[in-house]
């Protein structure tokens, strides 16, 4: 069966080549040029009926190639990859608050040292597995409150328990997990 020019098979093994070619001298990198090429063939068989001038594929192909390559750029500079070893001192030092653990009794007199307004909240979420909406609804406070509220009592909680527990002791700290509404 003779190929046309209408034949996807066709444009393939007519202008694979001179894609490819084109890949390479934007990328100078073979494994990437070969995935531009892949991509922009990709692209064409999915769109391959609604292209009506066959004359265009090649300059089609071309243009949705080199759009692509723009595309991986713009991808590339804005979430560059780079190995965890190289950016080792840019990590954020983990609060030696997090790494503390303390027991039950410590954590609820603890609690007893915070705000009312914050004691509340936290105990009803933590302790009594209340959702953000039945808090909201025996307090007598809005839902987004409910939820300041919760945040900033366990950042006070923390505080008062980093307070009390000694970096030098090797208790830690439990932290409060986050429940959904």
């Amino acid at each position: 069966m003779a190929r046309t020019e209408g034949d996807y098979s066709w444009v393939v093994e007519n202008h694979y080549g001179d894609v490819y070619r084109f890949a390479l001298s934007l990328t100078h990198d073979e494994a990437e040029a070969a995935d531009l090429t892949q991509e922009a063939f990709w692209r064409l068989a999915d769109r391959f009926l609604e292209i009506r001038d066959v004359r265009r594929m090649k300059s089609w192909l071309f243009t949705t190639l080199h759009r692509e390559f723009i595309g991986r750029r713009k991808r590339q500079n804005r979430y560059p990859h780079v190995h965890l070893e190289e950016t080792e001192l840019e990590l954020p030092a983990i609060s030696s608050v997090s790494e503390l653990t303390v027991d039950g009794k410590t954590a609820l007199e603890t609690l007893a040292e915070v705000e009312e307004v914050f004691r509340a909240p936290l105990a009803l979420f933590y302790l009594e597995d209340y959702s953000y909406a039945e808090i909201g609804e025996i307090l007598g406070i809005p839902l987004g409150t409910v939820m300041s509220r919760l945040s900033r009592g366990k950042a006070r909680l923390q505080q008062l328990l980093a307070d009390r527990t000694l970096p030098s002791q090797s208790a830690r700290l439990i932290p409060f997990p986050s429940k959904a509404a």
